[in-house]
């Protein structure tokens, strides 16, 4: 006769991509939020690959991302899976916790609010 193929064709070894949950999200988009209210920050985007999730918080939308928050879970027992990326690429900070790798732009937010 013939040859049954099973549907869908997947591997579930493979994860299929790395993203964030919910209580990181939400403490990323209310930094989010307060940037946008200062006035420092107009966009974002969302980056889901297999080994890394990116958020990205533009100035304006044409121009590259001020800050990078990835998490490569890869890294969890080394680095840290958390990073902060400035707009040159350079690794601001690196570390296990999000509230720790978004502190340094807190602290920046805290200028622009109370300067």
């Amino acid at each position: 006769m013939g040859t049954v193929t099973p549907w869908p064709l997947s591997d579930r070894s493979i994860s299929q991509q790395t993203g964030f949950d919910r209580q990181e999200l939400l403490r990323i988009l209310d930094l989010y939020g307060r940037m946008v209210a200062a006035g420092k920050w107009r966009d974002y985007a969302m980056d889901f690959q297999r080994d890394v999730a990116i958020f990205s918080a533009f100035r304006r939308t044409s121009e590259r991302p001020e800050y990078r928050i990835e998490k490569r879970p890869a890294l969890r027992q080394r680095q840290g899976m958390w990073a902060l990326v400035s707009e040159g690429g350079a690794v601001l900070k690196r570390g296990d916790e999000l509230s720790n790798i978004l502190a340094p732009v807190e602290r920046k937010l805290m200028k622009l609010v109370g300067g």
